[in-house]
């Protein structure tokens, strides 16, 4: 079902059985665009006004939040939620399985690895620094690695991996590496205990 008041471009391929409510763009022309495809997988449920560009490649299941924002060229698995007020920028991976919540922000050149799980307001940075000449070609997001859980309101660093299956504390600024199967908290955040199993 697509809403008469939804712009879908010439270069979307919608799988089947997508929804598409109020007032979405989907396939939204960038800067330099050529013919890139916008692909969408079957049984996917893009939220009103949410807006994905031209150059995604999203895979089924696939939910967005009201007002999402997707700019092009990211690589989105299956099962994937991206909540209401989101950002994802451009050139991002994110794998299966993986739930982002409301008003997260994520930059390019991110990875988020198969289930992990990222909390509201989550900022992930990628500009050491923001006002250097020589920004734009020193952008490093950070890496989620699998099953790993980002708290609410955390903010991560440039260039950050987070450790498999491990816990960011709600509130945490992490500024280091985050090793797998650790719970992590505080601003800086450091290292609380192991997690048990």
């Amino acid at each position: 079902m697509i809403a008469e008041t939804a712009k879908i471009y010439p270069n979307v391929i919608l799988g089947k059985n997508v929804v598409i409510e109020d007032f979405c763009i989907v396939g939204a022309p960038f800067k330099g665009m050529t013919d890139e495809k916008t692909i969408i997988g079957d049984n996917s449920v893009i939220r009103s006004h949410t807006v994905i560009y031209a150059g995604n490649v999203i895979g089924k299941n696939f939910q967005s939040g009201n007002k999402a924002n997707i700019r092009e060229f990211n690589e989105i698995g299956d099962n994937v939620s991206i909540g209401t007020l989101s950002v994802v920028e451009h050139h991002v991976k994110i794998e299966d399985n993986v739930r982002v919540h409301t008003q997260v922000f994520i930059p390019e050149f991110s990875t988020l690895e198969s289930d992990c799980w990222i909390g509201p307001n989550v900022v992930i940075t990628n500009a050491r620094y923001p006002k250097s000449p020589n920004v734009k070609n020193e952008l490093q997001g950070a890496t989620v690695k699998r099953n790993a859980k980002v708290g609410a309101n955390v903010t991560l660093l440039p260039n950050i991996t987070v450790g498999e299956n491990s816990l960011i504390g709600a509130g945490s600024v992490v500024t280091k590496n985050v090793p797998p199967d650790m719970i992590v908290a505080g601003n800086p955040a450091k290292v609380i205990r192991k997690i048990s199993y």
